[in-house]
């Protein structure tokens, strides 16, 4: 067993939570006065590529004009105080991290965020809001990556951070219904005790919520292994703009009773409903996990690392992510995290999850004997106790909060087939040449899912109008999507036709009119600005 080298201690991952405090007073400030009383001209709006001033051939991803929707009074304000006592804000210290995305490129100017527990709770916020023509952003653990959390003005902020409670576990069939403002983390620590596991993982676990992944379709670390959430979600409950709530929290397997009309509201991004409970599939914990850490010195070598790990290790696979040499760099500098390998030009995670450890650890072992007498890998060592795993894990996991660290980052989440995911990586180094600070690929090899991050010292317009839409023709001339698991959100809204045809986005805007007509829900996000 020399294969299995021994394992260098690694920090762990850091998180970063945003919270909020629970006391807040509801008595009229002066703030408040100000909100009722200001004018339009003196909003002000930032976002990722302008302030405000509307998007443009040469800019989609900026915001457009504010639509003419209400504005908060001082009858508004005290209709959401008698319904949420202690739970409508407006403190512009208490709003200020809602306003503002985790990367800190889009900042609302919101001044109502709304707390409620329960679906009838929400149910009357949008029917109010909907007859008053109140603009609403839903917002979850605001992990989002792409604008799509935040509000673009000032649209009412409705959290769900206090919806956070399991309803109910089925431990035979393992079916856990829950509230959609529980942490996704919370609900892996939950099922855990009881012998089960979360089917998706994310880097951003400590903090995002449940109804915020089925809202993004989120995908993760175990795609490979349990599918998306459109398979893996039995049912939802959704309040939408008008306040109906709609009931389809099914704790089913098979249910093929007329149209499957969760499946609008996955990956909807709030702009067809809130979320308010979610009923999914969760598989057993397994009895034995590894995850081994290894270095490729070639793209090509690596896919065929891939192709030999689902031959031979099949059954017990459960991710296979990578990562290439600038990202260590990154890491070693910004996070002082130790490569536990020889430098390689690119590295892989491979996670095994199993029911019988003597099993899993054999198929391992003949795998990894077999990529390193090939010369597909050239060096690699492996963890199999929870400590060592979890450090291993956030050499992939933390690569984004390393990215932070380096400047302003221009983001992209591409899926392509895989054979592709890292021409595009350096094709794009190639066409910006020393225009940007850095151009590095990480992702999802087991499902073609590249994130593709470009730095510089600061906000570059010149280097976004080199990178888009260059980036999406690229892609598009591959057939892949714009967008694999963050969704459109702001930022990338009016690129959809990169990936969808004319005639499927028209079809989108028809089914928001019917579900949202007056347009209350999510505004700016996911829709482009004009349909055609």
């Amino acid at each position: 067993m020399g294969i299995f080298q021994r394992f260098a201690r690694l920090p762990l991952k850091s998180r970063y939570i945003w919270c909020l405090s629970s006391q807040y007073s509801t008595d009229l400030t002066a703030v408040d006065r100000a909100l009722i009383v200001r004018s339009s001209q003196l909003i002000q709006h930032r976002c990722v590529h302008s302030r405000g001033l509307g998007a443009s051939p040469g800019n989609p991803g900026a915001a457009p004009p504010r639509l003419p929707f209400s504005r908060v009074t001082h009858e508004d304000l005290a209709f959401f105080r008698t319904l949420l006592p202690g739970r409508t804000i407006t403190d512009p210290d208490l709003l200020k991290s809602s306003n503002v995305d985790w990367l800190k490129t889009v900042e609302g100017n919101s001044e109502v965020l709304l707390r409620p527990k329960t679906t009838e709770e929400v149910s009357q916020i949008l029917r109010y809001c909907n007859e008053r023509n109140l603009a609403v952003c839903p917002q979850g653990g605001n992990t989002g990556l792409v604008g799509g959390s935040v509000p673009v003005f000032d649209e009412i902020i409705l959290s769900t951070s206090l919806m956070n409670q399991v309803i109910t576990f089925d431990n035979i069939s393992g079916i856990l219904t829950c509230q959609a403002g529980c942490v996704l983390e919370n609900l892996s620590n939950y099922l855990e005790e009881k012998d089960f596991i979360m089917p998706l993982d994310l880097g951003a676990k400590g903090s995002c919520h449940i109804g915020g992944n089925v809202s993004t379709n989120a995908g993760g670390l175990r795609l490979l292994r349990y599918g998306s959430l459109r398979g893996t979600v039995l049912g939802l409950e959704v309040v939408l703009a008008d306040g109906r709530i709609l009931n389809c929290l099914a704790t089913l397997r098979k249910d093929n009773t007329g149209y499957d009309l969760k499946q609008l509201f996955i990956g909807s991004e709030g702009t067809l409903g809130v979320i308010t409970a979610v009923s999914i599939l969760c598989p057993r914990k397994p009895k034995a996990v590894n995850v081994a850490f290894l270095g490729c010195s070639s793209f090509q070598q690596l896919l065929e690392t891939f192709q030999c790990c689902r031959g031979m290790l099949g059954e017990i696979l459960s991710a296979f992510e990578f990562l290439d040499a600038s990202c260590m760099s990154l890491l070693e500098k910004h996070l002082k995290l130790t490569n536990p390998i020889t430098e390689s030009p690119f590295y892989i995670v491979i996670e095994t999850a199993g029911s019988n450890a003597a099993h899993d650890e054999e198929k391992l072992h003949k795998f990894l004997e077999e990529v390193m007498t090939s010369s597909l890998v050239t060096d690699g060592t492996v963890a199999t106790e929870a400590t060592k795993i979890k450090a291993l894990w956030s050499l992939r996991e933390r690569v984004t909060e390393a990215l932070t660290h380096e400047g302003y980052t221009y983001k992209y989440d591409i899926s392509l087939p895989v054979e592709k995911i890292y021409d595009l990586v350096q094709d794009m180094r190639g066409h910006l040449g020393d225009r940007a600070k850095n151009v590095v690929g990480y992702g999802h090899v087991g499902d073609g899912n590249l994130h593709l991050n470009i730095t510089s010292p600061s906000k570059d317009p010149a280097l976004l109008a080199a990178i888009e839409p260059y980036v999406y023709e690229w892609t598009s001339k591959w057939k892949g999507s714009i967008s694999a698991e963050h969704g459109l959100g702001l930022k990338k809204r009016n690129y959809i036709y990169y990936s969808k045809p004319s005639e499927a986005v028209a079809l989108m805007g028809s089914i928001k009119a019917m579900l949202d007509p007056k347009g209350i829900l999510n505004p700016y996000k996911t829709l482009p600005d004009n349909i055609h």
